[in-house]
């Protein structure tokens, strides 16, 4: 096995992404492009997007990170809106774009277009993510938009495999179809609801923050495995196993989660970077079918295709954010009132991805009785020119667009004012708890360390206070600033000693490891990230 086009892959597109951040083009357009450029430099290797391993190895990652960053909170108060939209609009962009599909492209099938439809129905987890995440959208709409993303690829899975099997001849029913849904999404539900607390029993009893991790990075493909073993969707397992997990991260100790969140943002670097990339590179693969279609008639199919999917999104949008406040008293009473502001975000973020790619990709190349299935590669085709569309159009002027229409930023004054509240009425309980400590004669310690307990305290609730008061004149910093940056100060000094000390051969390295790590914790803790 030829390991180097995937060292050149990873390398290439971690590159290309951390060349992005350096500029205002989010990092998935710079991936597109750059695989599209490379794709037909000399000597690059082909690289063939595998729905055998997109699927079950990629995807299952992916969606466990995205849904581990979410909040369950805020999706469970968004619940008719994400549902509305990840099953809602998935069904109704399936029928429409295969219905328009079937209208624009002679000789093409229904079914055979409806599997188009399925294919290019979901808007991408990792691109919805990766944009929100640059742009910083409102937190109703992020809510939203990522809810949407998490749980709409069981949707278009299911569909894609029923009209699949109208396609090929299997004899596919409307009633069969809608029960192959509901058995997916029940059973994937479900092996996630039996999942979730053995695993969550796992990672809070497992004393070994390697092994905590190791289990970590196994979870995701473990619920989709077994769920897809049991015909449900993998897809919904993964993202109920995350969800709970996520909500109750707070119970894992302190090491694992500071080496979690290292582990699972490197993770999602690497296989978001490398799946866009992907993207651009199977252009060569795509058109190298198309042989049998002409330049300009395959264009102009493919732009028809682009516009229906852009316009089918607004026609569902809009109904479904104003008409449920219309139509019921509870859904006003509970919900803030939608803007069309909000809607025309929503609507205009549905960018497509890999998972459609990958779909579309597993689109059989013969029907049961030995003939081809209808226009294979122009599916494909229209796929890849859908994704590349709505990346690079709506990719590149979402930002602008949420700069255009003026949605009101988050106060960063209020924010740290409730952070303030908050960490004040934790350090109260914990002060009241370590005075009823020191009582205890077990507990007695040297008056000086018991008074370092209580500065600790103190520090700690009026850190976030000084945030709100004056500045230095000369530097702009706060107080807080000013006395984390000495701090860090402090410890490279004493790292510097530690190193010179080892260089010196008074200490070993093992013992500079010792004492490096105990610096590293402590700045770990004078260290706030700011972004």
């Amino acid at each position: 096995m030829d390991v180097m086009p995937l060292l050149l892959l990873v390398a290439g597109s971690a590159t290309v992404a951390g060349a992005a951040r350096r500029t205002p083009v989010p990092a998935p357009l710079l991936l597109v492009a750059a695989g599209l450029a490379v794709s037909y430099v000399p000597g690059v290797p082909a690289y063939t997007l595998d729905p055998g391993v997109v699927l079950p190895l990629l995807l299952p990652p992916l969606l466990y990170t995205s849904t581990r960053d979410s909040s369950y909170l805020d999706l469970r108060a968004q619940l008719r809106p994400v549902a509305l939209l990840s099953v809602g609009y998935v069904l109704f962009a399936t029928f429409v774009v295969g219905w328009a599909a079937y209208l624009i492209v002679p000789g093409l099938p229904l079914t055979a277009a409806l599997v188009l439809g399925a294919v290019v129905a979901p808007p991408d987890a990792v691109a919805a993510t990766a944009v929100a995440r640059r742009v910083g959208l409102p937190s109703r709409i992020t809510t939203i938009l990522q809810g949407e993303s998490l749980l709409n690829d069981a949707t278009a899975i299911t569909a894609y495999k029923v009209a699949v099997a109208a396609a090929v001849g299997e004899g596919a029913t409307w009633a069969g179809g809608v029960e192959e849904f509901l058995v997916a999404a029940v059973g994937g539900v479900g092996v996630g609801l039996v999942l979730m607390a053995p695993l969550h029993w796992l990672r809070t009893h497992l004393e070994e923050p390697l092994l905590q991790n190791t289990l970590s990075l196994l979870i995701p493909f473990v619920a989709y495995g077994v769920a897809e073993q049991l015909h449900a969707s993998g897809v919904l397992a993964v993202v109920t196993v995350a969800l709970y997990l996520g909500h109750r991260a707070w119970e894992v100790d302190f090491a694992t989660r500071l080496q979690e969140e290292a582990v699972w943002k490197m993770v999602a670097f690497v296989l978001e970077s490398s799946v866009f990339a992907l993207i651009g590179l199977q252009l060569p693969i795509v058109l190298r079918g198309l042989r049998a279609h002409a330049g300009a008639e395959a264009a102009w199919y493919a732009a028809a295709v682009f516009l229906v999917v852009v316009a089918t999104r607004f026609v569902w949008v809009y109904p479904a954010a104003f008409l449920p406040r219309l139509l019921s008293r509870r859904v006003r009473a509970r919900e803030e009132n939608p803007t069309w502001r909000g809607a025309m975000v929503t609507a205009w973020a549905g960018m497509r991805g890999v998972v459609s790619l990958a779909i579309a990709f597993s689109i059989p190349a013969t029907l049961h009785d030995g003939e081809p299935f209808p226009r294979h590669s122009l599916l494909l085709f229209l796929t890849f020119t859908t994704v590349i569309g709505t990346l690079v159009v709506q990719g590149l002027t979402l930002p602008p667009l949420i700069r255009l229409l003026k949605f009101p930023g988050r106060s960063a004054q209020a924010e740290t004012l409730a952070e303030a509240n908050a960490q004040a009425q934790a350090s109260r309980a914990a002060e009241q708890r370590l005075e009823e400590l020191l009582q205890d004669e077990r507990n007695t310690l040297p008056q000086p360390l018991a008074e370092r307990l209580r500065t600790v305290l103190e520090r700690r609730r009026n850190s976030v206070w000084e945030r709100l008061g004056q500045v230095n004149p000369v530097t702009g910093e706060s107080v807080d600033d000013i006395y984390r940056r000495l701090s860090r100060d402090m410890i490279s000094t004493e790292r510097e000693i530690f190193v010179r000390l080892r260089d010196g051969r008074y200490i070993d390295d093992e013992m500079l490891r010792t004492l490096l790590r105990r610096l590293d914790l402590e700045e770990a803790a004078a260290y706030r990230e700011t972004v």
